[in-house]
C-alpha cells in the first residue's frame, strides 16, 4: 500500500464496505466498472453508492449526492480509481475534489488509458491524501470482467457445469432435469444475474430450447444477453430465444457460409446475426467471437453448454473460470459428457485449473477453479 502506513482495521472495514455495494452493478453496468463508493466522516457513514444501471450515474456521484455537505474534510472508499476524462458525467475526480472530500482509499489503478493514473494525479494536486493498494486482490477480483476487457479485447469468461460425479450432463435419451438440485440451480442463477452475457452452442440451443433467462425472485431483470454459436443457423425463429431476441441483444454468431435464407428469418426475428471465420480445425473462431463480445462492451460471459462448445472455448485457452458443480450419482460412459473430445494426445497438454473454492450446494458440491497461473 502507497501513501500510508499499514492499513487499519476501519480502512479494510469501509473498504469492504464498498466492495459489498459494488458488487449489486455487476451484470447491469456494462461496458463500465461495477464500482462501489463510501465515505466516512468522522467514524460515520455519511454517503454510499454504486454504478448505476447502463453505468451511470457513477458510484461517487451516487454517493457525494447521499452525503452531501457531510463530505467535506471526509474520508472516500473507492474500488477503482475515480474517472479523470469527461464522458456523459464530468469526471469523478474533480467532483470528489469539489465537494472538499480530504481523503481517498482505492485498491486499484484504473488501466483505462483515458484514466491510468490521471484521477490520483488530479486529487493529489489539488491537495487530497490518496492511499493506494488497500484490498487489492479483492478488488481485482470485483473488476475482473472490466480488467480482463481492456487487457485481453474480450470478456472474462466462466464455464458453468451442473454433472454427475462421472461428468454426464444428461442421459443418451437427453434427459437432464434434475441433476443437480435447487440450492445449485440457484447459485447458476445467481451467476447468470452477474453476467453480461451467456454463451450457448447450436446443440444445446436446438434440442433444449433454453430460454437462458434469470429466474431468481426480485433478478428477473438482469438475465444476460444469450449468444448462440451456431455455424450452420440451425435455430428455428420459433424457439424461445429467437422469440425474445429484439428485447434482450440476442446474438447469433455463425459461418459465413451458412445458409443465407435461415440467416435472414433469424433476422426478421429479431435476431443480431454476424459471420465468424472458421478456425483451421474448420469450425467457428471462438476467439474472435469472444472479441466480437468485447467490442459489444460484455465484461462477464459465461457459458452452460453444451459439451462441444465447453471442449472447443477449453482447447481455445479462452476459459478463465470453470464452476463444476457435481450431484451425487453417476450416469455411466452412455450418457452425455460435460465436456466433449478435446483431442489430447499428451497429458501435458491437458488444460489446467487451479482451486480457489469448494463449498456444499445442498446435497451437491461447488468446486470453483481458475485458470492456472491467473
Amino acid at each position: 500500500m502507497t501513501g500510508s502506513a499499514a492499513p487499519r482495521a476501519e480502512d479494510a472495514r469501509h473498504m469492504a464496505h464498498a466492495l459489498s455495494l459494488a458488487a449489486r452493478g455487476l451484470g447491469r453496468v456494462a461496458p463500465n466498472p461495477a464500482v462501489g463508493c463510501v465515505i466516512v466522516a468522522r467514524g460515520r457513514v455519511v454517503g454510499r453508492g454504486w454504478t448505476q444501471p447502463g453505468g451511470r450515474p457513477h458510484a461517487e456521484t451516487m454517493a457525494l449526492a447521499q452525503a452531501g455537505a457531510a463530505a467535506r474534510g471526509a474520508t472516500a472508499y473507492v474500488t477503482l480509481e475515480p474517472c479523470a476524462h469527461h464522458g456523459r458525467t464530468p469526471p469523478c475526480c474533480d467532483a470528489l475534489i469539489a465537494a472538499g472530500v480530504a481523503r481517498v482509499v482505492c485498491p486499484l489503478q484504473d488501466p483505462d488509458p483515458r484514466v491510468s493514473g490521471r484521477g490520483f494525479g488530479r486529487l493529489r494536486d489539488a491537495g487530497v491524501a490518496v492511499e493506494i493498494g488497500l484490498m487489492a486482490a479483492e478488488a481485482e477480483a470485483a473488476q475482473v470482467g472490466f480488467l480482463t476487457r481492456l487487457r485481453r479485447g474480450r470478456p472474462h469468461l466462466t464455464l458453468k457445469l451442473g454433472a454427475s460425479l462421472d461428468g454426464r450432463i444428461a442421459l443418451a435419451s437427453g434427459e437432464s432435469q434434475w441433476i443437480t438440485g435447487p440450492e445449485a440451480r440457484a447459485e447458476a442463477h445467481l451467476l447468470r444475474a452477474r453476467s453480461d452475457a451467456i454463451l450457448v452452442g447450436s446443440g444445446a440451443a436446438v434440442a433444449d430450447d433454453p430460454a437462458l433467462t434469470c429466474r431468481l425472485p426480485g433478478l428477473e431483470d438482469r438475465s444476460p444477453d444469450p449468444v448462440v454459436f451456431d455455424g450452420r443457423a440451425r435455430l428455428s425463429p420459433d424457439t424461445q430465444l429467437a422469440r425474445t431476441a429484439a428485447a434482450r441483444r440476442a446474438l447469433l454468431l455463425h459461418a459465413p457460409d451458412a445458409d443465407p435464407v435461415r440467416v435472414g428469418a433469424l433476422k426478421a426475428a429479431g435476431m443480431t446475426c454476424a459471420a465468424l471465420p472458421r478456425g483451421a480445425d474448420g469450425m467457428l473462431d471462438l476467439a474472435e467471437g469472444l472479441s466480437l463480445l468485447g467490442a459489444r462492451g460484455v465484461t462477464r460471459a459465461m457459458c452452460e453448454g453444451g459439451g462441444m462448445l465447453a471442449a472447443a472455448l477449453l482447447k481455445a485457452d479462452l476459459v478463465d473460470e470453470l464452476w463444476w458443480c457435481a450431484a451425487g450419482m453417476a450416469l455411466g460412459a452412455e450418457s452425455r459428457p460435460g465436456i466433449g473430445d478435446l483431442g489430447l494426445a499428451r497429458l501435458a497438454d491437458a488444460p489446467r485449473f487451479t482451486l480457489v473454492e469448494h463449498r456444499r450446494l445442498g446435497a451437491d458440491v461447488l468446486c470453483r477453479w481458475a485458470r492456472a497461473g491467473a
